[in-house]
């Protein structure tokens, strides 16, 4: 369901003084006043056909004749050196002055050829499989070969579907690989909880309904228990004095009515497989990886963070609701924020608008748009969905339109428009959380929460934080200093108390004799 939109007065786009002009297309496939300034003759297109061990290229100029024909290329640097010098021994034959390389997206397997045109000094633009193919079919109806691909290729860059890529800090690119590494490695845990209670369930029948389903792997003893005593008789045998004395040796906390109520399952369990034995072999060595998955998901979500305060999206964590995870998963998604014009610009390239059919006095809106980038949206409605569980203004939201029978997907789309809007003046503006009626929350308080619950190092957990300091607006340090001055306050033993490691941090801050408590704080520094 996509959300019904208001007719609302929008600039025209019809020639005006400032913009005399206008061109059908795309705005980053522009290439009319550059054709017109080298002369059509002299300009040209680099079309180039991808696929996983090689490519297909050639060379035309504006009126569509062919200077180079089709030539396959090996992705290999050898290859590559040979294609660009016979590029410019062509541009030197027709005296080319100006030109434009297309190379059409195939995955990943595009990218090798696209890095070397453009470390050669051309302007490489992005062809979409969807242009080409629109481009092809009138051309060669019922023939697709790598000669017509690359006539579709060379009229879609002459038509201003060749898209120029605006430039992307590693930064960016280092979040976008690192959370969609991390959906992968959930996904595959998530495959692998589904097989472990279907094992468990046939040597231990009844056992995984003891628990809370969400619960099961992480907030119980289920699987310490199970893994010790991989049986009902097992666990009946031992009796809750044992299961008690096994998981304090594991370090596991639990309560004694948990164990409890464990053991009378056991007696009344039903009976298990008759391949018990070989059953039981499996979950356990699934566990394993199930385990081996976990904590690489959590080296991942470290690894997010240490990427993520060097971006000005870490501002986004003032809202309650958003955390590390998901303000990553947004900036590796979406990238700098300088890249749109507005808000507007984010929803539509995440495709959080309807789709819209209109022919003479038919006008109907459909679902949601079936065309956009889908990685992002998933990052934008992740964020409308912890802000409708966590944050009370989108909660109340929620629930307003819920009390009107509004469609569940429609609300989400709703709040993911309206997350946009916040998300592109936070980040955009370098600002903080300043919403009505909903304290905003400590960016550095929340930040070393996060780390403490993964078990980060205190150094990785310092200089995250200062890095994060740098993107704060001074109007904040006073709030942010005040819950980090009471947690270095507290005497803490240890070689390397964190009080001492945030004395840097809190001088950062304007930590001093002004206000009682941060005096009281500067105090228990210095002693």
């Amino acid at each position: 369901m996509a959300t019904a939109t208001q007719k609302r007065n929008r600039k025209s786009n019809k020639p005006t003084k400032t913009n005399p002009s206008r061109y059908i297309g795309k705005p980053a496939g522009v290439i009319q006043a550059r054709i017109r300034e080298a002369g059509p003759q002299h300009f040209a297109v680099i079309s180039v056909d991808c696929a996983k061990a090689r490519s297909v290229w050639m060379i035309c100029d504006y009126y569509g004749k062919v200077l180079v024909e089709p030539t396959p290329v090996e992705h290999q640097r050898g290859a590559f050196d040979a294609m660009i010098g016979q590029i410019h021994g062509a541009f030197k034959e027709f005296n080319i002055t100006d030109s434009i390389a297309a190379v059409e997206m195939t995955g990943v397997y595009h990218r090798p050829v696209q890095a070397a045109l453009r470390k050669a000094g051309f302007d490489t633009r992005t062809v979409h499989p969807f242009a080409s193919k629109h481009y092809r079919k009138p051309l060669h109806p019922n023939l697709k070969t790598d000669e017509n691909d690359l006539e579709a290729i060379f009229h879609a860059a002459i038509n201003g579907y060749g898209l120029s890529l605006l430039p992307v800090d590693p930064v960016y690119q280092s979040l976008q690989a690192l959370s969609r590494h991390r959906v992968n490695l959930v996904k595959q845990r998530a495959k692998l909880q589904v097989q472990i209670r279907i094992l468990i369930h046939q040597t231990m029948p009844g056992f995984a309904d003891l628990f809370i389903q969400h619960h099961f792997f992480k907030k119980s003893i289920a699987i310490p228990v199970a893994k010790a005593f991989p049986s009902a008789a097992f666990i009946a045998k031992a009796g809750t004095f044992k299961i008690a004395e096994s998981l304090r040796k594991q370090k596991v906390r639990f309560q004694q009515p948990t164990i409890e109520r464990i053991v009378a399952w056991s007696k009344i369990a039903a009976e298990p497989s008759d391949l018990q034995a070989m059953l039981s072999v499996q979950w356990q060595q699934l566990i394993a990886l199930w385990e081996l998955l976990t904590e690489q998901i959590g080296s991942t979500e470290r690894e997010m963070a240490g990427f993520l305060v060097r971006t000005p999206y870490v501002l986004l964590m003032s809202v309650r609701g958003i955390n590390v995870v998901s303000a990553a998963s947004l900036a590796g998604e979406a990238g700098p924020i300088e890249h749109y014009a507005s808000p507007r610009a984010i929803n539509g390239r995440a495709g959080l608008y309807p789709s819209r059919y209109q022919s003479d006095q038919v006008d109907c809106q459909g679902g949601l748009a079936r065309v956009a980038n889908r990685r992002l949206r998933a990052a934008c409605m992740m964020v409308a969905k912890n802000l409708i569980k966590c944050h009370p203004y989108y909660r109340g939201l929620s629930a307003y339109w819920e009390k009107q029978k509004v469609d569940p997907r429609d609300r989400h789309v709703r709040i993911a428009n309206r997350a946009n809007r916040m998300v592109y003046q936070l980040v955009g503006g370098r600002q903080i959380w300043r919403g009505k009626g909903v304290d905003r929350e400590a960016i550095l308080s929340k930040l070393r929460e996060f780390h403490r619950d993964h078990h980060s190092d205190l150094e990785q957990m310092i200089a995250d934080m200062n890095e994060a300091f740098l993107w704060l607006p001074k109007s904040t340090y006073a709030s942010e200093a005040k819950p980090l001055a009471e947690l270095a306050a507290k005497k803490r033993c240890g070689p390397q108390p964190i009080g001492d490691l945030l004395i840097n941090l809190l001088l950062r801050l304007g930590v001093g004799t002004a206000d009682p408590l941060e005096s009281q704080s500067s105090e228990a520094l210095e002693s």
